[in-house]
């Protein structure tokens, strides 16, 4: 689960072959949000956001949001308390500052760049965590990322799970889609089991 170039690669690759654009500034990112491409992150007792992570960047795809929920009910369920999202999606612009504070962020442009440019990827922080929920993490997130539905890096100086999650983590129906015209799409019932 340590972060690698290799898995920075695939995510960018997977990212790149399920559609995902890269939001490249505020503007974009509203876009997505009213058209519902992007969700809130699913706060609930068993979860909850970074007070510091700005308003309008507690956002995900649906299906990290269903991802999140999942996640965070299991959790709850042994540890009886919250996990905490400490980022989320990002724009490219939002990138390129972070990149000015933290030498260990990835890039913002060119082939290989952060995948929370896409909305679909998350941090978990792990700063809260006894050694007991880490291990519990670890075999939580491992037999996902063995089947394809998502990516894990564990980081250690940011101490954090950073987690691609693919559209594959859904079920095909629940995919909120674009029509062929170019508007966007989905169903209300997808997007509220994406959310549930």
């Amino acid at each position: 689960m340590r972060g690698s170039l290799a898995s920075l690669e695939r995510q960018n690759e997977r990212s790149e072959a399920e559609g995902l654009e890269r939001i490249e500034n505020e503007r974009e990112l509203s876009d997505r949000i009213a058209h519902k491409l992007l969700v809130p992150v699913p706060v609930s007792a068993a979860l909850t956001v970074n007070q510091d992570l700005p308003l309008h960047h507690r956002y995900c795809r649906p299906w990290t949001a269903r991802f999140l929920a999942d996640l965070a009910r299991a959790h709850a369920a042994v540890f009886h308390g919250p996990l905490e999202v400490s980022s989320a999606v990002r724009t490219v612009e939002y990138q390129k500052r972070l990149m000015a504070v933290n030498g260990n962020a990835a890039a913002a442009e060119g082939q290989i760049v952060s995948p929370h440019l896409t909305g679909a990827t998350i941090d978990i922080a792990k700063s809260a965590m006894t050694q007991r929920e880490i291990g519990w993490m670890r075999s939580w997130l491992t037999p996902l990322q063995d089947a394809g539905k998502i990516d894990v890096e564990e980081e250690f100086q940011q101490a954090c799970f950073h987690i691609s999650v693919y559209k594959k983590y859904l079920p095909a129906a629940d995919v909120p889609r674009r029509n062929i015209a170019g508007s966007h799409g989905g169903s209300s019932t997808a997007l509220a089991a994406a959310i549930r």
